[in-house]
């Protein structure tokens, strides 16, 4: 895992349209440069990111029972 520090931490503001350095409140994260609320990802960025963990997670679910060695009660 990457050892990052808070100066060079960065979160995406919509309004600069661009990483930002940012101030973080208890529930809201600030854009240092405008003042605006950033977010962690933009838009394009949080898509490619779920779309990866989406294939990366496992299928869950139970396994289909085998027809062949079907049983009836």
């Amino acid at each position: 895992m990457e050892s990052t520090d808070y100066y060079s931490d960065r979160k995406f503001c919509a309004h600069c349209n661009q990483y930002v350095p940012y101030l973080m409140s208890v529930d809201k994260s600030y854009c240092a440069s405008c003042g605006n609320e950033v977010r962690l990802f933009s838009k394009e960025d949080w898509s490619s990111f779920h779309q990866t963990i989406l294939e990366r997670r496992p299928k869950g679910g139970r396994p289909r029972k085998n027809q062949q060695n079907k049983e009836t009660a």
